[in-house]
């Protein structure tokens, strides 16, 4: 279980470096990818806290990345109904724009990456992965 951490934390240092790589001319990081991502997914504006637990972040880091992404007029903030305070995070024209070139670029790379591997191998990982995720997860609580 040690070498999967540790190799886990290894693979996901890489990814986000090749990430911030490939989408950095469109203005964008592997964490404001992420943003941008947790907004698109979920189909409807989310508060920094949503995004926040959706991505398993603390709301302070995303506030910085959402600060920083409205800065460059990828997202921006809408009133919301269900309290003053704590405003909607919606994405902008541009911001639907970067993520839709970002995702295009992303099934590339992932194609890439996967390529000569056994479909079923690449499922049981994933499983493995969720289920290791949801264990954790449980501890927390």
């Amino acid at each position: 279980m040690t070498d999967i951490m540790l190799e886990t934390f290894r693979l996901n240092g890489t990814l986000l470096a090749a990430g911030d790589a490939l989408v950095a001319d469109l203005g964008l990081t592997s964490a404001r990818w992420q943003v941008l991502g947790a907004v698109i997914l979920e189909d409807r504006p989310l508060t920094v806290a949503q995004i926040a637990r959706r991505m398993g972040l603390t709301r302070q880091s995303v506030q910085r990345v959402v600060s920083d992404l409205e800065a460059v007029q990828l997202v921006r903030f809408e009133d919301n109904p269900d309290h003053k305070r704590a405003k909607l995070v919606a994405l902008t024209e541009a911001g639907e724009a970067a993520y839709a070139e970002a995702d295009t670029r992303q099934i590339a790379w992932a194609r890439d990456l996967a390529d000569g591997m056994e479909p079923g191998a690449l499922s049981t990982t994933v499983r493995v992965l969720q289920l290791l995720r949801a264990r954790n997860e449980a501890r927390e609580q």
